[in-house]
């Protein structure tokens, strides 16, 4: 009857765990390195610059696409 008492309910045990996944959390947050706002700032220039150059290929070869099945539905029409 004694190791019956011993075990912790479902909430008790549920709260300890969430209450060490904060604790974790927080130490693993302490040890991040942040970026500077210059280093941000870089990384945000080049996403958009990388962005930019993936939307113009993609546009073009979509232009070139729709060219060639135009060419293809003309010369099947006659």
């Amino acid at each position: 009857m004694a190791e019956a008492n011993k075990k912790e309910n479902f909430f008790v045990r549920a709260f300890k765990r969430v209450k060490k996944w904060f604790r974790e959390m927080k130490s693993e947050l302490k040890k991040v390195v942040w970026p500077t706002k210059k280093q941000v700032l870089h990384n945000v220039l080049i996403t958009l610059v990388c962005c930019a150059v993936v939307g113009l290929c993609i546009w073009v070869l979509d232009l070139a696409s729709s060219f060639v099945v135009e060419g293809i539905i003309s010369l099947v029409k006659g």
